[in-house]
């Protein structure tokens, strides 16, 4: 596309520092590839439910759609044209009539620990407390350090850093991928190896969804889509997706393109670090072959917990 279209292109996207980063980047990216003007692509900034409740754990009010479920109505009802998600936000079932056609270049997928007082999770003190809404970082740390308090840690990223400041926790985490978009990986104190922490399911990737029966917004797209991350996003999906795994899911995988093989690392806790079941996969880089091993190892994990795994 060479010419400008008849009407802005409409990017749906939440108003968080994190989220306008991203699809900012998606703007101009389009712009890029097709020679657009800047006018061309507008944002449309739509408040979600998981914006506006920030009092309560996200499996007490429904979970991960509730960052997306705004924005995929508006989608629905042509309001906006496409929609700009962190991966890790989304559902394992998307709504039907839309789809994830495209994946940005992924950022670094690891977790990242931030304190004032520890150099890195071996480091923090006795009975520390660690403030983090998220089970999986909790199950993952409770299996490592039993001792540490975990409190509830909710808001977008300055507000986490600005209640990390304010002393209400030793050690908080957030996604080195969020911090380096925003240009603030000199916040990272430690990016947690994936030995020591897998990260949570697609963390560091953006995906773009689109109405299935959009053919002019799909081909606007195709030169944007990184096919490494589709691989990668497509593994850990087949996991999730499998499970059924929701906000109440201790879940966790990670692959990465290994020579001419995807290889993919994923796990479940129980919630209280107890337990933990491990599997991983390796096979041909196509994204039906790396949703069909997520898929596999989803079996295996099932299998070996029973009834023990929370889903």
């Amino acid at each position: 596309m060479s010419t400008t279209p008849s009407r802005p292109i409409r990017i749906g996207t939440r108003g968080s520092q994190l989220a306008l980063a991203q699809a900012h980047e998606t703007k101009a990216r389009l712009i890029s590839a097709h020679g657009l003007p800047e006018e061309a692509v507008e944002l449309v900034i739509i408040k979600t439910t998981g914006d506006k409740v920030r009092d309560r754990p996200l499996a007490d009010i429904g979970g991960k759609g509730l960052f997306t479920k705004e924005i995929e109505e508006a989608l629905l009802d042509g309001r906006i044209d496409l929609a700009v998600h962190s991966m890790k936000d989304v559902p394992a079932e998307l709504p039907e009539g839309l789809e994830m056609v495209c994946h940005l270049p992924r950022e670094d997928a690891r977790d990242a620990f931030l304190s004032p007082k520890a150099a890195g999770i071996d480091d923090l003190p006795e009975g520390a407390v660690v403030g983090t809404s998220s089970v999986r970082r909790a199950a993952q740390l409770r299996a490592m350090r039993p001792d540490v308090r975990i409190v509830e840690f909710r808001g977008n990223v300055d507000t986490r850093l600005k209640k990390l400041a304010d002393g209400v926790a030793d050690a908080t985490f957030l996604a080195c991928a969020g911090l380096r978009r925003l240009g603030l990986e000199n916040r990272i104190t430690q990016a947690v190896p994936l030995e020591m922490m897998l990260p949570a399911v697609a963390q560091g990737a953006i995906g773009i969804e689109t109405r299935a029966d959009d053919a002019e917004i799909r081909a606007l797209l195709e030169p944007l889509n990184d096919a490494e991350t589709a691989v990668r996003v497509a593994a850990e999906r087949g996991f999730l997706i499998t499970l059924e795994g929701s906000c109440r899911t201790p879940l966790a995988a990670h692959a990465i393109i290994d020579g001419d093989e995807v290889w993919l690392r994923c796990e479940a806790l129980t919630l209280d670090g107890a337990q933990r079941w491990r599997a991983e996969r390796r096979g041909a880089t196509s994204v039906e072959t790396a949703f069909a091993l997520g898929a596999d190892a989803a079996h295996e994990i099932l299998r070996a917990a029973g009834d023990a795994l929370v889903r």
